[in-house]
């Protein structure tokens, strides 16, 4: 028997090291995933959402209503990007996700807290992602007890008891309950078409040159749209079926609500089906092997879960991250699907959610397209 030698263990060893550094694609998993994950993580994930965008319904410009505005401001969780909206705009924003909250001021409402009434000063909150709005509703609750502290002195001061001069109301739509499901397992519905129709369509391309079919297609009448079109269609039917087993178990299991027509949620699912399907050809005609196909879809697919509201809260994130996960399809998907099954929107409150899933089809089949080869070469 040969005993060991740590020369050949080494000449293995600088072989391996040297076959690693050759294959690109694997070098750049190794370093380009944990980075991708410490910047993310470290820059782009934010749990504690500020500047939420509010709608604000005011029927009392007084100075006590501008003060406690002011306050609602300084705490850095509210932002006023509607200031003076009808109930049926407020109700429009709120319900198209374009705010996370509505304020409404009643009327008389200074009146009602110089006379010492503790009128009710309404808050609705968008409570598709309960971490979303969870902290700044409880801020909104604990502001009364000290915002009106220079405004209610002198002949006012009497109205200072140990109840807060309004009373703050609370109403979360869609999810008053804050069941995480509600949030979680809709949103799965996008997670798994991304996780799987990229994975499987990259492997369509590359599999058949690895197995030597290729050279048979190639030796068709076949043109590149028809071979490219035909591997396709039988994964958009995989990718209904995957959608309809989804919906299934999340309403026999989680009880997921299904306020919204499922026939529309399903006609606005084959763009996005489309749009992933072409991902994961255009990953095909770039990798060399099945392995670095893998392994493509995978740097799409950790971006789409950090980044598109699926797991932390969108509006969470620094602008540049909202900038790159706006170019995600999963982003706006998830909007048409939490919007439809929680909020019952139609498709006048989701078609624009649409648009930029299209957009993104078009320049990946595009790409895909041309790189496809005729040849062999």
């Amino acid at each position: 028997m040969t005993s060991l030698s740590f020369q050949r263990f080494l000449a293995v060893m600088i072989k391996e090291f040297i076959q690693l550094l050759r294959d690109r694609v694997t070098l750049a998993m190794i370093i380009g995933i944990p980075l991708m994950q410490l910047l993310l993580f470290g820059y782009a994930i934010n749990t504690n959402p500020r500047h939420l965008p509010t709608a604000i319904v005011n029927a009392d410009h007084t100075d006590i209503s501008r003060r406690i505005l002011r306050a609602m401001e300084n705490t850095t969780y509210f932002s006023f990007v509607q200031p003076q909206s009808s109930e049926e705009e407020a109700e429009w924003l709120i319900k198209t996700g374009q705010v996370q909250f509505v304020l409404y001021f009643p009327n008389h409402f200074t009146r009602d807290v110089i006379k010492g009434l503790h009128p009710p000063l309404l808050l609705q909150a968008d409570a598709t992602d309960p971490a979303a709005t969870s902290i700044a509703v409880s801020v909104f609750g604990d502001l009364p007890y000290r915002v009106l502290d220079e405004e209610l002195k002198g002949s006012l001061a009497k109205i200072k008891t140990s109840l807060p001069p309004y009373r703050p109301e609370i109403h979360s739509l869609y999810n008053p309950l804050a069941i995480t499901a509600f949030n979680i397992v809709p949103g799965l519905l996008g997670v798994v078409l991304t996780m799987t129709l990229v994975v499987i369509t990259a492997l369509v391309l590359i599999r058949e040159t690895e197995r030597g079919t290729m050279e048979t297609l190639l030796s068709t009448p076949l043109k590149p749209l028809e071979v490219m079109a035909g591997k396709v269609i039988p994964f958009v039917i995989v990718g209904f079926v995957q959608i309809l087993l989804l919906l299934g178990i999340a309403k026999l299991a989680f009880a997921i609500p299904t306020e919204g027509s499922i026939i529309l949620l399903l006609f606005l699912t084959l763009p996005f089906i489309a749009a992933n399907l072409s991902v994961g050809l255009t990953f095909s005609t770039l990798a060399a092997n099945q392995a670095q196909a893998v392994q493509s879809a995978m740097f799409f697919f950790l971006p789409s879960i950090l980044l598109s509201g699926f797991m932390f809260p969108f509006r969470g994130m620094p602008e540049w991250a909202q900038w790159v996960g706006s170019i995600l399809p999963l982003s706006h998907y998830l909007i048409i699907v939490r919007g439809i099954l929680l909020k019952g929107n139609g498709f006048l409150e989701v078609w624009y959610q649409e648009v930029p899933i299209l957009l993104f089809t078009v320049v990946a089949w595009y790409i895909g397209f041309k790189r496809y080869r005729n040849t062999l070469d």
